[in-house]
């Protein structure tokens, strides 16, 4: 795993556990990482992470459109 630093001004007062889960969140939305690659960034549980990303507007279904045009499709 690789180590990543982030210079954050202080003014931004963010919690270094908030800011990995919000990335994490993010990460899992984009399709970067799977809920549970996600959730183990975190050091959450899936089921915990789960319950946490919608705090970061983040739906816990990650389904892309292509695919479901194409599901709709096959139907």
């Amino acid at each position: 795993m690789s180590v990543i630093t982030l210079d954050v001004p202080d003014k931004l007062n963010l919690d270094p556990k908030d800011t990995v889960k919000f990335l994490s969140a993010k990460l899992y939305e984009s399709g970067k990482l799977s809920l549970g690659q996600a959730a183990e960034l975190c050091g959450m549980s899936k089921i915990a992470f789960a319950e946490i990303i919608g705090d970061y507007n983040v739906s816990i279904i990650n389904y892309p459109s292509s695919e479901i045009e194409e599901d709709a499709a096959r139907i």
